[in-house]
């Protein structure tokens, strides 16, 4: 029964992006609201890696391997970024100035990739720490809200795109089930380790989560809201702090 709460929790904050994307269909977000949500969730998205992944996996982890992870996780976000590109699923240039009413030109898929770069290792993690007495509230909510926006961002993207609706949320419902079993396999498989290979899933998925805001959340993000992109990035993180203090 122990290993189905895991999976359940895992479910559980990988469901946020199917909430953004309703949300992102049902009220059709305006380009300046889709780019300042992309800026506050960068903040939010590298306040989880820094005080959730990264911080947690330097308790066992050395130096080089930490490095290590974090390259290893930004590469396979670059080049699954050049596969979905190879296969003409991006139209324009992420940073390129375009002609887009979603205020988002660059690849939305490459957003969703990252959802499931980050959101599979970070489901091995609360997995762990259902082992360890109860899930993590504090990376429970870091997860689930900072999925929240890219769920926005990505759906925001797709319905310009002529995506249905269920189109959308059947992909991202593989994306919830591929998390749900990461979280149980993460509990029955990762019980006897001795942090090394947590610190290395955590520092993965970190490496993919600020490659993808690097490379697609925050120059979008950019191309609408300009000088005030930093302000709102700042903003995320503040609000990533404020959690971790409130449910550390």
């Amino acid at each position: 029964m122990a290993v189905l709460g895991a999976m359940f929790w895992g479910a559980v904050s990988s469901a946020t992006l199917m909430v953004g994307a309703i949300l992102a269909y049902a009220f059709k977000p305006s380009p300046r609201l889709t780019a300042i949500v992309m800026a506050a969730g960068s903040g939010l998205l590298i306040g989880s890696v820094a005080y959730d992944l990264v911080a947690d996996a330097q308790l066992s982890l050395n130096l080089p391997l930490l490095a290590l992870s974090l390259f290893a996780g930004a590469a396979v976000f670059v080049f699954g970024t050049k596969i979905l590109e190879s296969r003409g699923s991006k139209d324009h240039t992420v940073g390129k100035k375009v002609d887009d009413s979603s205020g988002t030109g660059g690849n939305p898929l490459a957003i969703v990739l990252g959802s499931v770069l980050d959101g599979v290792p970070e489901s091995f993690v609360l997995g762990i720490s259902v082992l360890a007495g109860g899930v993590s509230p504090t990376l429970l909510a870091g997860v689930a809200l900072s999925n929240l926006p890219e769920g926005m961002a990505a759906s925001a993207g797709l319905r310009t795109r002529k995506w249905k609706l269920a189109k959308v949320l059947l992909m991202y419902a593989a994306v919830v089930a591929t998390s749900a079993i990461a979280s149980g396999l993460g509990y029955g498989l990762l019980a006897n380790d001795d942090g090394t290979i947590a610190g290395v899933v955590q520092t993965f998925a970190a490496g993919a989560l600020l490659a993808m805001i690097s490379d697609t959340m925050i120059p979008e993000s950019y191309q609408v809201e300009r000088e005030w992109t930093g302000g709102l990035v700042v903003a995320g993180f503040a609000l990533s702090l404020l959690l971790a203090a409130a449910l550390g």
